[in-house]
């Protein structure tokens, strides 16, 4: 158990899983569990600050999927909640641009609408899956792609 809380942070359900896992009786768990949370060694809140924090600056997930994540890993609405505050509606949009700019690197296309059109939705998929709105993934996707095609006429 002691191995689980020190080679990453883990929320109480994770623990609680972990637990049952290895057939420890309920009553036990339970009173295990509380102990380590009156000492802190298990924090939901702090878990889910974390989370959101490491997630949305590693991975660029925006809070839909932050929000799924934390209700996986057993972190309650307010909780959730309170962790997703910390994240700006600038930083996701921010965030979202920063992906589109990362993917489109090197392209040069966008005359041809087809190929406008497929390479629009496969961005907006790709946002969507990160959590993204679709009205903001679509408006950052066609930002980019105009940014990148004013580019491209310029340098001709």
């Amino acid at each position: 158990m002691l191995r689980q809380l020190t080679s990453s942070p883990k929320s109480r359900l994770q623990l609680s899983r972990k637990l049952a896992e290895r057939n420890v009786p309920e009553d036990v768990a339970e009173a295990v569990l509380d102990r380590f949370e009156e000492v802190r060694l298990v924090d939901d809140t702090e878990f889910a600050d974390m989370w959101v924090r490491s997630r949305s600056q590693t991975r660029k997930l925006a809070k839909g999927a932050l929000r799924r994540e934390l209700a996986d890993k057993g972190i309650d609405p307010e909780t959730a909640a309170g962790a997703l505050e910390q994240l700006s509606d600038a930083d996701e949009e921010a965030a979202a641009r920063e992906l589109v700019e990362r993917k489109l690197r090197g392209f040069t296309g966008g005359e041809d609408r087809a190929e406008r059109d497929k390479v629009t939705r496969r961005l907006a998929s790709m946002l969507a899956r990160k959590g993204y709105q679709p009205s903001l993934a679509f408006r950052i996707v066609g930002e980019v792609l105009n940014a990148v095609a004013g580019n491209a006429a310029a340098r001709d």
